[in-house]
């Protein structure tokens, strides 16, 4: 087994650890990155299917992402517009299909405005909470121990719209059932991306998308790292002091370093074992964070057959196996590529199907929205981030009930000489890759701050490199 001597050794290479890593590095620190897949990137995932270039993880880009936006200027990558000319299409609990345009729902004028009653009431308190302390609100026990899909029927007796305000948190984002998670986990989502009108708007949140996939963010940075990544190296123990530091042994390769940063979701930090062991608190913490589920759909075909029609290829519904759809069109591409997501149990009712009846179920409903034509795709691909060793769900972790305002005090406090970035853990930019780099910014800054770094071993760096 080789063994390295390093400032900083980053467990995980997706783009938050890879962040870090670079950073430190270009602040003149040694580092290495040790990554369990045969690839970088986390959940961000470019791949080539049946010949068809399909993100299978994290792919968007939306205007208030700067950290993002400037991490793809630097890394000289370019973006294009999600199309999003034509109608979209909205299906109603009582299997109505219409037509519309425009950023509301076509709901009843009583239960348009109980929607746009809710989406206030949560700008508000997104406001209020914010996504740095969101515990410290004064009403943070209570919207923390009640779920999300209680917390909306005590605001509104209209049950369209608490589905449809529902949809955008429970399977938009956190992709569990809204039963599952607290009404404050709720108001971080919203705080996170600036407010839940932001939420709501799909041609805000889904704006723009990365030529050549947003993968690419993260295999540019590890080509500037070089060869202190190491693939197909999954970290088996830590052992951890205050006084020596940290050495992470993995399949491959052992590192001795002064600090480590835990760059995975939360949900893998119990694959390592800890020498000594972590304190109570982070054990606890770690049991109430769980990741959600959810299928991700890639359809491709022949051309953008909706267009034709007037359809933007957009739709949505609380009720339909696919609660959401968009064209997903690849840059220059003649072809045309939808993408559909099923969400919590939803996908569990699907994933009890064998394989050629999920097909068949998962396209009638995508049908539903932009007609028959969605029923035969030249290339059809499912992401199931539940079934991926390394990562076991999508899109992040959150608290179960009570959680948040239980342990999100500590989420971030260190441990000894080891560090937790990932975007998981993110405020601005939660559980996108906004949040990753943003957290791999803070925790490289946070290192390279530190008094046994800024006095030894900067000084040290800075004579190697004079």
């Amino acid at each position: 087994m080789e063994h390295l001597d390093r400032d900083v050794v980053i467990v995980g290479a997706g783009p938050s650890g890879l962040t870090a890593a670079w950073e430190l590095s270009r602040a003149g620190l040694s580092v290495a990155v040790l990554e369990a897949r045969d690839r970088v990137g986390g959940r961000t995932w470019t791949d080539t299917i049946d010949g068809a270039m399909l993100e299978i993880g994290g792919q968007w880009v939306s205007p208030d992402q700067t950290a993002l936006k400037g991490m793809l200027d630097e890394l000289g990558l370019d973006t294009y517009d999600r199309y999003r000319t034509g109608d979209s299409v909205y299906i109603g609990a009582d299997g109505t299909r219409t037509r519309y345009t425009g950023d509301m729902f076509p709901v009843s004028a009583a239960t348009e405005g109980e929607m746009n009653r809710l989406i206030e009431i949560l700008d508000r308190l997104a406001v209020e909470a914010g996504p740095e302390t969101p515990w410290e609100h004064p009403e943070a026990r209570s919207l923390d121990t009640i779920s999300f899909h209680h917390w909306l029927r005590q605001q509104s007796s209209d049950e369209e719209a608490c589905n449809n305000i529902g949809l955008f948190i429970a399977g938009g984002m956190l992709t569990k059932p809204a039963h599952a998670f607290s009404a404050l986990q709720a108001v971080l989502m919203a705080a996170s991306a600036g407010s839940f009108s932001n939420l709501v708007d799909e041609n805000f949140i889904l704006d723009k998308r990365v030529i050549g996939g947003m993968q690419l963010v993260s295999e540019r940075l590890a080509d500037r790292l070089g060869d202190d990544v190491v693939l197909g190296s999954p970290v088996r123990t830590i052992r951890w002091s205050d006084d020596d530091g940290v050495t992470v042994v993995s399949d491959t390769v052992t590192v001795r370093a002064r600090y480590a940063v835990m760059a995975v979701p939360p949900n893998l930090y119990s694959r390592v074992s800890y020498e000594p062991p972590l304190p109570r608190r982070q054990h606890q913490m770690h049991q109430h964070q769980s990741l959600g589920l959810v299928i991700k759909v890639h359809a491709v075909y022949p051309t953008p057959f909706w267009r034709a029609d007037g359809l933007s290829g957009t739709g949505f519904s609380a009720s339909s196996i696919v609660q959401e759809v968009y064209d997903n069109t690849n840059h220059a591409d003649s072809r045309g590529t939808l993408v559909g997501f099923v969400s919590d149990e939803k996908a569990d009712a699907m994933f009890r199907l064998d394989p050629a009846a999920r097909k068949q179920a998962i396209l009638e409903s995508i049908a539903g929205f932009l007609g028959p034509d969605a029923l035969t795709p030249e290339v059809y691909y499912e992401s199931d981030w539940g079934s991926e060793e390394w990562t076991r769900g999508a899109y992040a972790t959150s608290y179960d009930l009570g959680g948040l305002h239980r342990y999100g005090p500590d989420q971030l406090t260190p441990v000894g000489p080891i560090y937790w970035s990932c975007s998981d853990l993110a405020a601005e930019g939660y559980q996108h890759v906004e949040g990753a780099i943003r957290m791999g910014q803070r925790t490289a800054t946070t290192i390279l701050t530190s008094s046994t770094l800024t006095s030894d071993t900067l000084s040290n760096a800075a004579a190697e490199g004079a």
